[in-house]
């Protein structure tokens, strides 16, 4: 006799119940960081738009930063921290390898003993994490969900690193991801490409840093090869998106990309044809890169200053080290 095993099934849809959001304690100006790299403010603010960045105190980890963030989240939500099942921390700034940082927030929420885990998908990590939660409570397999990115980025940079280290910032942003009556996450176009490993990512490993091999490893990337991509390849993702979520970008409320650069979202809304109507999300002037926070952040600053975005549709991307891709419309809650 063969045995037939019982598949839990979800609900149809799913959907974004709300956001929180949790900065570093420090705003810090371009005139800061300036003498290491010899530059100057209108420099950095010419070639990325930043004016200043938030960065956190010394005490402050990935993990307080992800916890804030989350707890906001789940009380604009309104669901019962008991009914979370599903915990996912995107963030390649854990202080340490294990344990994960997610499974430490979901007992500090009140979530425990929800499922937990931390991915590894750089700045398309939130892009990530919601797919995975859309996926995971469709399937049966939770039914109320955290999705954060956090990063503590000021501890892996380099202040005399021209490439990346006057770019970053500290941050987290959660979302609270549950079961809806209509489609509130669209299907996600994801992908990699790693024969462009090298573009952006860690300049040593842990292991040489041990054996006195190397300094202590921090972000380093190609900046024309990395602005290539996003512009070029990273537009083509977010066609895809749009086209597999049945809109076009005349019906968007907004416009949510990875937090990168200025020229870059600048170039990516022409590229798109973005009519003036769609507002976007411009966080990285005052709060900096936060790789996988990058972008609840920034929704989450549009909802606070654009409330009568509730209800539209907005189109996130995010694009990193990897390279790694990922892009989908969701419904703002």
């Amino acid at each position: 006799m063969t045995l037939s095993l019982t598949q839990p099934t979800g609900p149809a849809h799913t959907r974004i119940y709300a956001y929180g959001a949790a900065r570093g304690e420090n705003a810090v100006p371009n005139d800061d960081l300036i003498g290491p790299i010899d530059s100057s403010d209108e420099w950095i603010r010419q070639r990325t738009g930043i004016v200043t960045r938030m960065r956190a105190d010394a005490g402050t980890t990935a993990i307080e930063l992800a916890t804030d963030a989350a707890r906001e989240a789940v009380e604009r939500s309104g669901v019962d921290p008991a009914d979370i099942d599903l915990v996912v921390v995107a963030t390649i700034s854990n202080p340490k390898q294990s344990p994960s940082v997610s499974a430490i927030v979901a007992d500090r929420i009140g979530a425990n003993p929800a499922a937990a885990y931390d991915l590894n998908a750089a700045c398309a990590g939130f892009a990530y994490g919601v797919a995975q939660a859309d996926a995971l409570i469709r399937s049966g397999a939770a039914h109320y969900a955290v999705v954060i990115g956090a990063e503590k980025l000021s501890d892996i940079v380099d202040p005399a690193d021209r490439s990346i280290s006057f770019l970053l910032g500290d941050g987290a942003g959660a979302a609270v991801v549950g079961p809806s009556d209509t489609a509130g996450i669209g299907p996600t176009v994801w992908g990699s490409d790693g024969s462009k490993a090298e573009a952006v990512g860690m300049n040593h490993t842990l292991t040489e840093f041990r054996d006195g091999q190397a300094p202590w490893p921090t972000l380093r990337q190609e900046g024309p090869t990395v602005f290539r991509w996003a512009v070029w390849e990273m537009v083509k993702v977010a066609r895809q998106a749009l086209a597999e979520a049945g809109v076009t970008a005349a019906d968007l409320a907004a416009f949510v990309p990875h937090q990168a650069n200025m020229r870059i979202i600048d170039e990516f809304a022409k590229q798109l044809g973005l009519p003036e109507t769609v507002v976007i999300g411009r966080d990285i002037e005052t709060t900096g890169n936060t790789s996988a926070a990058s972008i609840p952040l920034a929704t989450h600053r549009l909802l606070e200053e654009h409330p009568e975005l509730s209800g539209g549709l907005a189109l996130q991307i995010g694009f990193g080290a990897g390279l790694v891709f990922g892009a989908q419309v969701v419904v703002l809650p």
